[in-house]
């Protein structure tokens, strides 16, 4: 290899319109590639890499996934060389605050009438989630929305969804309707056995108590199926 390619040439000394910082600022944020977003996050990379090429390798790592990214721990950051602690903390806060942004809009939302109204509230409480929680969506008269709630969290393979603490939660915010919603890390939308009992149970418990369960909720990373839109409630 000769002594030119075995140079690594400092972000500073790029030319400025390729530099993300000062790119950021011409052209706008949209104009850079999600790896030159990383490493305005960095700031710098390591004795062997720049932090954009940096950057690139922690992506390529993860199939180019910004959804895998934010799954990442501070520890399991801090493997790749260059990355410390502060750095992981950096890369992870910025994209909790994406996260949160895309919340905010979901909290316009007030009233209930799909299945897709439920899971865009929803659907933040579930992101980048390795292990599996269940939580209620409680509703007034009117199918407003009042509140959610974590109701459990377990592993990777379930949790355990008390029905005591589902309803009690609902009675004590003055719940008319209530939806439930869990995911299902491994990716897979279909409701087992077990997910379709405990909603029977919890259906016939609603009715007693008059507080209707009306929809069933299951998350993945690509998507939800609907217990109500399947004709399964």
């Amino acid at each position: 290899m000769s002594q030119y390619n075995e140079q690594k040439i400092p972000i500073k000394a790029w030319a400025e319109a390729d530099r993300p910082r000062e790119k950021l600022i011409a052209t706008g944020r949209r104009s850079l590639t999600d790896a030159e977003l990383i490493a305005i996050l960095i700031g710098s990379g390591n004795r062997d890499e720049t932090a954009v090429e940096l950057s690139k390798r922690i992506l390529h790592s993860l199939g180019n996934d910004l959804d895998r990214l934010g799954q990442l721990s501070v520890k399991e950051l801090s493997r790749f060389k260059g990355i410390g602690q502060v750095k992981a903390i950096t890369i992870i806060a910025a994209l909790e605050l994406g996260r949160r942004r895309k919340d905010a809009g979901a909290k316009s939302i007030t009233k209930i009438t799909t299945s897709k109204d439920a899971y865009d509230i929803l659907r933040h409480c579930f992101e980048d989630v390795t292990h599996e929680e269940f939580w209620i969506l409680l509703l007034n008269r009117s199918k407003s929305v009042l509140s959610y709630h974590q109701v459990s969290r377990g592993g990777q393979a379930g949790t355990v969804a008390d029905p005591k603490i589902i309803f009690q939660t609902a009675l004590e915010h003055h719940a008319a309707y209530i939806i439930l919603a869990h995911n299902h890390p491994s990716g897979n939308l279909n409701p087992s056995q077990q997910d379709i009992k405990l909603t029977e149970s919890l259906t016939a418990s609603g009715r007693l108590l008059d507080l209707p369960i009306v929809d069933h909720l299951i998350f993945t990373n690509n998507g939800y199926i609907s217990f109500a839109d399947r004709g399964l409630l």
